[in-house]
């Protein structure tokens, strides 16, 4: 560029610092209009990570103690996860003999991925059916069945705590195999707990796939499996992952069905959930290290599930289905 050409750009260059400078926004105004979100999501954030932090710490803390608990602790080890990996299960009435409590956490573990497992795929599967039934069909008493479905969902779980252990109690006389302390009569409980709102859920996803993919589907010659299961559950993968993620992890971290049907069983078949709160509850207040690294452990399944179904969730596989 030339002398003359630089100087007849350089005066423009001027004027645009200027009213860049007088289009920047005070602190206070731009605080008012914008900052305080900024703000407010950031404590929102801290808010929502600071346990988690407080829980890695408690994990790699070689106190094991609550007491004196900072941040990070200055020799940070991972002796507590080796100490819940590396033992084995002792019964009950060889805890005296052996000296020490043997805390089965492998098993824990086990029977909790098997039963959250069976009980999201199932909850899924037996959901699905019954928002199509609702969403697609016409039949008596669908009306009523749908308010009788919100209407058991209002009442707080806590209620069915006394009625799930006698049942369970009486169907083990029965039918031992899905009665009282057995992982199949838990699945079969988490079954029907969560029915209710999973199929208004499913339904409501349902009801915006348009009908007219059935038509054409039926125009075809498809059958009514076919539609199902070729047509609907594609279109409705989103929905299906999102109801299974919230059943596994519902069922993860269940306490109070979990406690009712398994409570009065052997060590060895409890959930995370009862072993864990038994694991503080028989005098090992003290060992909050081991405690923590076994919560910590507990979401590692939860956080592979979603990644592996993350991309169904964010995406909308019912765009474009039909042309308007």
């Amino acid at each position: 560029m030339t002398t003359a050409d630089e100087a007849i750009a350089r005066p423009a260059a001027i004027p645009e610092a200027h009213a860049a400078k007088r289009n920047r926004r005070p602190f206070g105004r731009w605080f008012r209009d914008l900052g305080w979100r900024h703000l407010v999501g950031i404590l929102a954030i801290a808010f929502a990570v600071f346990p988690v932090i407080w829980v890695i710490s408690a994990s790699v803390n070689p106190s094991g103690s609550l007491v004196g608990q900072t941040i990070w602790p200055d020799n940070p080890t991972l002796d507590n996860f080796r100490e819940l990996l590396d033992q084995e299960f002792v019964p009950a009435d060889a805890i005296a003999s052996a000296g020490e409590i043997k805390v089965p956490y492998t098993s824990w573990f086990r029977n909790t991925m098997i039963i959250a497992g069976a009980a999201a795929i199932g909850q899924t599967f037996l959901s699905a059916l019954a928002a199509y039934a609702f969403s697609r069909m016409r039949f008596k008493g669908r009306r009523v069945g749908l308010l009788a479905l919100l209407l058991v969902q209002m009442f707080p779980q806590l209620l069915a705590f006394t009625a799930i252990f006698v049942l369970m109690t009486d169907m083990k006389d029965v039918f031992p195999a899905i009665g009282l302390g057995t992982h199949a009569g838990l699945i079969l409980v988490y079954l029907g707990g969560a029915l209710g709102v999973n199929t208004w859920l499913m339904k409501g996803f349902f009801d915006t796939i348009p009908k007219d993919l059935d038509e054409a589907a039926k125009v075809d010659g498809a059958s009514a499996n076919q539609i199902y299961f070729q047509v609907i559950l594609p279109l409705a993968a989103p929905i299906l992952a999102v109801i299974g993620l919230l059943s596994f992890i519902f069922t993860i971290n269940d306490f109070v069905v979990a406690a009712a049907v398994l409570g009065q069983g052997e060590e060895s078949n409890f959930t995370l959930a009862i072993g864990l709160f038994r694991f503080l509850d028989a005098g090992f207040e003290k060992n909050w290290g081991a405690f923590a690294a076994g919560a910590l452990m507990t979401g590692i399944p939860v956080i592979i599930l979603f990644q592996l179904l993350q991309r169904y969730i964010v995406s909308g596989l019912t765009q474009g289905g039909v042309k308007g």
